[in-house]
């Protein structure tokens, strides 16, 4: 195994929960169960759970206490004040709309601006906001650059979106064009950042074209942390300052507080037009709730005030990220192809070098994530063709995703890097014996999100 990091977490653990490793017979007759979709197994039956990053953090001392002084109050809720007032100061936008989680805010955005026809460009979308789209009967637009999709690409910025790509997009459909969507960071290709001279090349682009510019800002931080220590002029800046600078660019954002609000529940829209942000209070009351409140309880806005000040704090960001190097370095050693540089908030493993024998078709990263789970009871989850392969309405024929993945996704706290230690034991098991793993088959799939519930068998 290589050297343990060089330096130790800035916490001290005071609350444990158990876990277990069930037997390997029990696992495999789970999974199968399961139709070998590991979002159908329960959480006892996981010993390292890298299903997601999302309302999986371990809260602070102060996120608990903060749950102790929620104002519950239906309307004017000092909670939603103190939260407000947050992300007025990190975020800069004025109006704040409180949501349950990120994809609710989705929702708000999506409905108030998308029309049937309508294409929405960005980066790449991630899986909520491609079903949020197409559920609006417009299509998603993805335009990150070409070393995206470089798997050993050692680029800084690979989630930057190319501008020359998007200038072609804005000129050939902008009167079919909403607004323009950059995740920070990018999820789809392992958490990768979005460089602050993209994010102003961007917004200089679209004001050109009078579209709006929006960002997912679900894992903000980690793009603030990765703009310090990669690009020039940004070296020793405050995170809170970078991530002012970011927005400045920006009309608005998503925020699904269960990443980068250190939060288990929760979220909002932040908006800079007065205008647009009555809009959204309109589909916000009905859906959501009052304004001041907006699906959330008064101590879950409570607490989302404090895990977004404690998320921009330079050794926190230094720690979680260097707990995602970590496992990515081992992976690594052992062989196990992942994207480099690693990101933000997970590792992201090729599944198609890890199964060549196994056709897109046949979803290779379904396979690794179910060999994951036999293994070592780890649960990653697949971002390939059953997350985003869609059959084209025209032919009938599958489109298949460039990137076939797995995703690593690392609880923000939660575990240590001897769990990692374990993870990178199973993946090299399953690397080992990679050849005699047999691709699965759809049996069940619903028409959007599909694998969140889609149903597999194994093929003979």
């Amino acid at each position: 195994m290589r050297d343990r990091r060089e330096y130790a977490e800035p916490f001290r653990i005071k609350m444990v929960e158990p876990v277990q490793l069930i037997p390997r017979e029990e696992r495999r007759r789970k999974i199968e169960e399961a139709g070998f979709n590991v979002f159908r197994l329960r959480s006892s039956e996981v010993f390292i759970d890298l299903l997601t990053d999302s309302g999986t953090s371990a809260m602070s001392q102060s996120g608990w206490a903060a749950l102790l002084q929620g104002d519950e109050a239906y309307a004017g809720s000092s909670s939603y004040e103190e939260m407000k007032e947050t992300v007025q100061d990190i975020f800069g936008y004025p109006h704040v709309v409180p949501t349950h989680q990120g994809r609710a805010a989705e929702n708000i955005l999506m409905t108030m601006l998308v029309q049937p026809g309508d294409r929405v460009p960005g980066n790449m979308h991630f899986d909520t906001t491609e079903g949020h789209i197409m559920l609006n009967r417009a299509e998603p637009v993805n335009l990150v650059v070409q070393e995206g999709y470089r798997i050993s690409s050692d680029a800084p910025f690979k989630g930057n979106i190319d501008l020359q790509r998007l200038e072609e997009e804005l000129d050939s459909n902008g009167d079919r064009i909403p607004f323009v969507l950059l995740t920070i960071t990018c999820n789809n290709n392992g958490g990768q950042p979005v460089s602050m001279q993209n994010i102003r090349d961007t917004a200089e682009l679209t004001r050109k074209y009078d579209v709006p510019l929006f960002f997912d800002a679900a894992r903000f931080a980690e793009n603030a942390h990765f703009i310090r220590e990669r690009e020039s002029g940004y070296e020793g800046v405050e995170i809170r300052d970078i991530a002012r600078e970011m927005f400045s660019w920006g009309d608005g954002c998503t925020m699904s507080a269960k990443k980068d609000g250190l939060v288990n529940i929760g979220g909002f829209l932040a908006l800079r037009d007065e205008d647009l942000y009555h809009r959204a209070i309109q589909w916000q009351i009905p859906f959501e709730g009052y304004i001041t409140y907006g699906g959330m309880a008064g101590r879950d806005m409570q607490a989302m005030a404090v895990g977004l000040r404690e998320v921009i704090d330079e050794q926190y960001l230094q720690d979680r990220i260097g707990q995602v190097r970590y496992l990515a370095e081992g992976l690594a050693h052992r062989g196990v192809p992942v994207i480099e540089p690693p990101g933000g908030h997970g590792v992201f493993i090729d599944a198609r070098q890890v199964f060549p024998h196994i056709p897109q078709r046949d979803f290779p990263a379904q396979a690794l994530v179910v060999q994951l789970y036999l293994e070592g009871g780890v649960r990653g989850v697949e971002l390939g063709t059953s997350a985003f392969g869609r059959t084209d309405p025209d032919t009938g024929e599958m489109q298949y995703p460039e990137l076939e993945l797995v995703r690593l996704a690392i609880p923000r706290r939660v575990y240590t890097d001897r769990h990692m230690d374990r993870v990178v034991e199973a993946a090299a098991a399953v690397l080992e014996r990679g050849g005699e793993v047999r691709g699965l088959q759809l049996v069940r799939e619903a028409p959007v999100l599909r694998h969140f519930t889609a149903e597999f068998a194994r093929l003979p």
